[in-house]
């Protein structure tokens, strides 16, 4: 099977889907016998290898952040100083 990037992989899973994935996920531990059927079971769409490999890549996606290999995006305020901006409305 192909390797498939965590870009792609992202855009095939709808936000429905990633929430039911993060419930399933504190339900089914790692020591839960069958645990990625019962996780594509509640995610639905989706095989067991599949919320498997997403799984794997999340992890992988953890590890670069954790290790400091993706920078923090460039927050820019607009107007000037932070704290400028509440609620989307300027100050």
């Amino acid at each position: 099977m192909a390797s498939m990037s965590m870009s792609s992989s992202r855009a095939q899973w709808t936000q429905n889907q990633n929430k039911l994935f993060e419930q399933a996920l504190a339900v089914y531990d790692r020591d839960t016998p069958d645990r990625w059927d019962n996780i594509a079971r509640v995610v639905g769409n989706k095989s067991p290898e599949e919320v498997r490999r997403y799984y794997e890549l999340l992890e992988e996606d953890v590890k670069h952040i954790e290790s400091g290999k993706v920078p923090f995006p460039a927050y820019r305020c607009p107007g000037g100083a932070p704290g400028n901006i509440t609620m989307g409305r300027r100050y």
